[in-house]
Protein backbone atom coordinates (compact mmCIF):
# COMPACT_ATOMS: atom_id res chain seq x y z
CA UNK A 1 0.00 0.00 0.00
CA UNK A 2 1.48 3.14 -1.14
CA UNK A 3 1.91 6.28 0.86
CA UNK A 4 -2.10 8.38 0.41
CA UNK A 5 -0.63 12.25 -0.76
CA UNK A 6 -2.86 14.69 1.88
CA UNK A 7 -2.87 17.48 -0.74
CA UNK A 8 -5.96 17.07 -2.27
CA UNK A 9 -8.01 15.78 0.75
CA UNK A 10 -10.01 18.14 3.04
CA UNK A 11 -8.15 17.12 6.17
CA UNK A 12 -9.85 17.89 10.03
CA UNK A 13 -7.51 17.58 13.04
CA UNK A 14 -8.91 16.10 16.45
CA UNK A 15 -6.39 16.01 19.37
CA UNK A 16 -6.73 12.82 21.21
CA UNK A 17 -4.16 13.71 23.99
CA UNK A 18 -1.89 16.04 25.76
CA UNK A 19 0.74 15.12 27.72
CA UNK A 20 2.93 17.39 30.18
CA UNK A 21 6.60 15.70 31.03
CA UNK A 22 8.85 17.06 33.49
CA UNK A 23 12.10 16.68 33.29
CA UNK A 24 14.03 17.73 36.50
CA UNK A 25 17.04 19.15 36.30
CA UNK A 26 19.61 21.53 38.44
CA UNK A 27 17.74 24.92 38.46
CA UNK A 28 14.22 22.89 39.61
CA UNK A 29 11.94 21.57 37.13
CA UNK A 30 11.47 21.60 32.61
CA UNK A 31 8.68 21.22 31.13
CA UNK A 32 7.93 19.82 27.75
CA UNK A 33 4.70 18.68 26.08
CA UNK A 34 3.68 15.82 23.68
CA UNK A 35 0.60 15.78 22.20
CA UNK A 36 -1.14 12.74 19.87
CA UNK A 37 -3.50 13.97 17.09
CA UNK A 38 -5.73 12.08 14.57
CA UNK A 39 -6.41 13.72 10.85
CA UNK A 40 -9.43 12.26 8.97
CA UNK A 41 -11.57 13.40 5.85
CA UNK A 42 -14.65 11.80 6.57
CA UNK A 43 -14.37 9.36 3.46
CA UNK A 44 -12.08 6.84 5.18
CA UNK A 45 -8.51 8.39 5.27
CA UNK A 46 -7.42 8.66 8.37
CA UNK A 47 -3.55 9.18 10.19
CA UNK A 48 -2.19 9.57 13.51
CA UNK A 49 0.36 11.38 15.05
CA UNK A 50 2.77 11.98 18.03
CA UNK A 51 4.73 15.24 18.45
CA UNK A 52 6.84 16.64 21.25
CA UNK A 53 7.65 20.69 22.25
CA UNK A 54 8.57 23.05 24.27
CA UNK A 55 5.47 24.51 24.29
CA UNK A 56 1.51 22.86 23.32
CA UNK A 57 0.58 24.18 19.63
CA UNK A 58 4.12 23.27 18.61
CA UNK A 59 3.24 19.97 19.69
CA UNK A 60 -0.32 20.00 18.36
CA UNK A 61 1.68 21.79 15.00
CA UNK A 62 4.20 18.63 15.15
CA UNK A 63 1.80 15.60 15.50
CA UNK A 64 -0.35 17.09 12.66
CA UNK A 65 2.43 16.65 10.17
CA UNK A 66 3.24 13.20 11.22
CA UNK A 67 -0.39 12.44 11.23
CA UNK A 68 -0.61 13.91 7.60
CA UNK A 69 2.23 11.75 6.95
CA UNK A 70 0.90 8.55 8.40
CA UNK A 71 -2.48 8.59 6.29
CA UNK A 72 -4.30 5.14 5.09
CA UNK A 73 -7.31 4.44 3.73
CA UNK A 74 -9.57 1.89 4.84
CA UNK A 75 -13.13 0.63 3.64
CA UNK A 76 -16.32 2.47 4.93
CA UNK A 77 -19.76 0.46 3.92
CA UNK A 78 -22.69 2.49 4.28
CA UNK A 79 -21.29 4.31 7.70
CA UNK A 80 -19.94 1.44 8.97
CA UNK A 81 -16.99 -0.85 8.85
CA UNK A 82 -17.33 -3.92 6.59
CA UNK A 83 -17.15 -6.79 9.33
CA UNK A 84 -15.54 -7.13 12.77
CA UNK A 85 -11.99 -6.51 13.39
CA UNK A 86 -9.36 -6.59 16.47
CA UNK A 87 -6.28 -4.47 16.57
CA UNK A 88 -3.76 -5.24 18.97
CA UNK A 89 -0.48 -3.03 20.02
CA UNK A 90 1.61 -3.58 23.44
CA UNK A 91 -0.97 -4.33 25.81
CA UNK A 92 -3.70 -2.90 24.27
CA UNK A 93 -6.34 -4.13 22.45
CA UNK A 94 -9.31 -2.78 20.62
CA UNK A 95 -12.47 -4.84 19.35
CA UNK A 96 -14.21 -2.74 16.64
CA UNK A 97 -17.98 -3.97 15.65
CA UNK A 98 -19.84 -2.54 13.11
CA UNK A 99 -23.66 -1.55 13.67
CA UNK A 100 -26.91 -1.04 12.34
CA UNK A 101 -27.79 2.35 11.01
CA UNK A 102 -28.33 4.61 13.77
CA UNK A 103 -26.19 3.15 15.90
CA UNK A 104 -23.72 6.07 16.68
CA UNK A 105 -20.19 5.95 17.67
CA UNK A 106 -20.12 3.59 21.21
CA UNK A 107 -16.53 3.84 21.66
CA UNK A 108 -14.28 5.33 24.08
CA UNK A 109 -11.96 8.46 23.97
CA UNK A 110 -9.04 7.80 21.39
CA UNK A 111 -11.17 5.05 19.29
CA UNK A 112 -14.15 7.44 18.97
CA UNK A 113 -11.85 10.53 17.53
CA UNK A 114 -10.59 8.12 14.96
CA UNK A 115 -13.65 7.13 14.04
CA UNK A 116 -15.32 10.53 13.98
CA UNK A 117 -12.51 11.75 11.31
CA UNK A 118 -12.69 8.50 9.61
CA UNK A 119 -16.13 8.63 8.62
CA UNK A 120 -17.57 5.62 10.20
CA UNK A 121 -21.06 7.22 11.99
CA UNK A 122 -22.26 3.42 13.19
CA UNK A 123 -19.71 1.34 15.44
CA UNK A 124 -18.90 -0.14 18.18
CA UNK A 125 -16.19 -0.75 19.86
CA UNK A 126 -14.42 -1.65 23.35
CA UNK A 127 -11.24 -1.17 24.35
CA UNK A 128 -8.89 -3.86 27.03
CA UNK A 129 -5.62 -3.63 28.61
CA UNK A 130 -4.28 -0.70 29.38
CA UNK A 131 -5.74 2.63 29.22
CA UNK A 132 -2.53 4.27 27.77
CA UNK A 133 -4.15 6.80 24.55
CA UNK A 134 -0.91 6.27 22.87
CA UNK A 135 -1.50 2.43 22.61
CA UNK A 136 -5.10 2.90 22.14
CA UNK A 137 -4.53 4.70 18.96
CA UNK A 138 -2.25 2.49 17.44
CA UNK A 139 -4.19 -0.35 18.32
CA UNK A 140 -7.04 0.87 16.96
CA UNK A 141 -4.92 1.56 13.81
CA UNK A 142 -3.89 -1.51 13.53
CA UNK A 143 -7.22 -3.42 13.23
CA UNK A 144 -8.40 -0.68 10.74
CA UNK A 145 -5.36 -1.83 8.18
CA UNK A 146 -7.09 -5.27 8.94
CA UNK A 147 -10.22 -4.28 7.70
CA UNK A 148 -10.85 -5.51 4.37
CA UNK A 149 -13.93 -4.66 1.81
CA UNK A 150 -15.66 -8.17 1.28
CA UNK A 151 -17.17 -7.20 -1.89
CA UNK A 152 -13.64 -6.51 -3.94
CA UNK A 153 -12.59 -9.28 -2.23
CA UNK A 154 -15.44 -11.65 -3.18
CA UNK A 155 -14.48 -10.51 -6.81
CA UNK A 156 -11.34 -11.32 -6.99
CA UNK A 157 -11.98 -14.51 -5.07
CA UNK A 158 -14.33 -15.10 -7.86
CA UNK A 159 -12.04 -14.38 -10.78
CA UNK A 160 -9.65 -16.64 -9.38
CA UNK A 161 -11.98 -19.31 -9.48
CA UNK A 162 -12.80 -18.59 -12.82
CA UNK A 163 -9.12 -18.95 -14.05
CA UNK A 164 -8.48 -22.46 -12.57
CA UNK A 165 -11.58 -23.67 -13.68
CA UNK A 166 -10.21 -22.42 -17.52
CA UNK A 167 -6.74 -23.42 -17.26
CA UNK A 168 -8.16 -27.28 -15.61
Amino acid sequence: MGRINPEGLSLREKVVYINRVAKVVKGGRRFSFSAIVVVGDDQGHVGAGKGKAGEVPEAIRKAIEQAKRSLIKIPIKDGTIPHEVVGKYGSVKVIIRPSPRGGGIIAGGPVRAIMEVTGVHNVTAKSLGSHNPFNTVRATLDGLMKLKDLESDEKGTLEEVETVNENA
